[in-house]
């Protein structure tokens, strides 16, 4: 019997739709679960670091690890990306630098971010610049190594000069006599204006910290960097350094013309060296995505329990609610 290639079409596509719809419920069940629900264009999560701080916290009885065995526990641990503390570097030498970029490449690491200290709350004009030298030379060094974005400080004036006592009052101290903040606020806006042009250069963005000092408050950081505006200068938020109104302050800095660039994560498990906070980092993750930040968060692990206990645990704590 003579088939009519009507049927015998159809049956064609019969059998190539029984075919997709196969394919299709095979692929379903081998896809992750997570992955089923996500659609094109869903928000991801954020991308968890780990700043080499967490391994040393400045303390004088820890072993101050070098930069490759932070990046080598980091990987183990399964952070995304480290943050590297300038004053913990041992070795600046070019070599070396390109060695940590490439190992961390090895690694599936990203070097994400550059933690520096430097100060402009001074009036003596040849001190703030020569912090405007050290800070032009941190962002070579950031160029060098790949790195995006690197933290800042305002400085602090140092009347208090124990940074135990300084802890203990909060953070507070008072200007140097004869002096005030208004002061201090064009040292520091002027400093910084002279960092931007070698930002630029080297594609490294600036993230004014609140880190004592001008940037004690959040409308301290504000106030520097909406006035400099300038795609070159943004925020980087600690989530441990507001000692007073913690959440709303952060919701200040997120909700700033200018955006945050990185945020710092701290934890305190086993307790604090000079405090500990009870942050709720559910409610912090709320504030940022409120805001559509995507970037960063880098953990600053200031716990008293040992790093190889404290940061996993911290990294799962940052994973619920920013993964």
């Amino acid at each position: 019997m003579q088939t009519d290639p009507r049927d015998a079409g159809l049956v064609r596509r019969q059998f190539l739709l029984s075919a997709a719809a196969g394919a299709a419920a095979a692929g379903a069940l081998a896809t992750p679960a997570h992955a089923q629900t996500s659609a094109p264009g869903a928000r991801r999560g954020n991308p968890i670091g780990v700043s080499t701080y967490s391994f040393w916290q400045f303390r004088n009885n820890a072993k101050r690890l070098t930069m490759a065995e932070c990046i080598d526990r980091a990987a183990a641990m399964g952070f995304d990306g480290v943050e590297i503390l300038h004053i913990q570097m041992e070795d600046e030498t070019n070599a070396t630098l390109q060695k940590l970029k490439a190992q961390a490449h090895a690694l599936g690491l990203a070097l994400m971010g550059f933690s520096t200290h430097q100060g402009f709350v001074t009036p003596d004009r040849e001190l703030r610049s020569a912090n405007v030298q050290k800070t032009l030379y941190q962002i070579d060094l950031a160029y060098r190594m790949g790195i995006p974005t690197m933290r800042i400080n305002t400085g602090r004036w140092g009347t208090v000069k124990s940074f135990d006592d300084f802890m203990t009052k909060k953070g507070i101290e008072p200007p140097l006599e004869g002096h005030d903040d208004e002061e201090a606020f064009k040292w520091v806006g002027d400093s910084l204006e002279k960092l931007l042009p070698r930002a630029q250069d080297c594609g490294v963005v600036l993230g004014l910290e609140n880190h004592w000092g001008l940037g004690r408050t959040a409308e301290g950081v504000v106030r520097i960097v909406e006035a400099i505006k300038s795609p070159w200068l943004k925020i980087t938020l600690d989530t441990g350094n507001f000692l007073e109104n913690s959440y709303e302050q952060m919701e200040r800095l997120a909700s700033s013309s200018v955006p945050i660039e990185l945020v710092q994560a701290k934890t305190y498990y086993g307790g604090g060296r000079w405090y500990a906070l009870d942050l709720d980092y559910a409610k912090i993750a709320a504030i940022l995505r409120k805001h559509n930040y995507r970037g960063w968060i880098s953990l600053e692990f200031e716990g008293n329990d040992p790093p190889d206990q404290g940061v996993p645990r911290s990294l799962e704590l940052l994973r619920k609610n920013f993964g």
